[in-house]
């Protein structure tokens, strides 16, 4: 008779101890912050006219003008390896030299910062490559 309750003990032990540990992956989990997510973006842009770089600071979300060019992030994200980062983030450009073409843009779409030539940014005057995501 004692080793039957000696046994439901130890199973009851087990069970607490295994409940504790599930509420402390679930709690550690739901306070986790994602650092892989950013709220703003580098871009360099290269004037091929000029030959001069230029880093432009873009907070998501917000349009940003640059020269002839408006440029707005709307994502960014760091991967989450550590030994060879990937950056991207989706971004959209407008020419404003374009006056007939107001609502088209030049560049709509993920840029990598590891392969631009993946989705190239093809403009005449510009060349914009993603640097940084923060």
């Amino acid at each position: 008779m004692e080793s039957k309750k000696n046994i439901l003990a130890g199973n009851n032990k087990i069970n607490f101890y295994l409940l504790v540990l599930v509420c402390f992956f679930l709690i550690n989990h739901s306070f986790a912050k994602d650092n892989s997510e950013g709220a703003f973006t580098d871009l360099k842009i290269l004037d091929k006219i000029s030959s001069k770089n230029t880093l432009v600071k873009l907070k998501n979300g917000k349009l940003t003008t640059f020269k002839d060019l408006t440029l707005k992030s709307l994502k960014c994200k760091n991967s989450e390896f550590d030994d060879n980062p990937e950056i991207t983030a989706y971004i959209q450009v407008k020419d404003l030299t374009y006056k007939n073409n107001d609502e088209v843009f030049v560049f709509n779409g993920w840029m990598f910062s590891s392969s631009p030539s993946i989705t190239p940014f093809d403009h005449p005057v510009y060349d914009v490559w993603l640097i940084k995501c923060y």
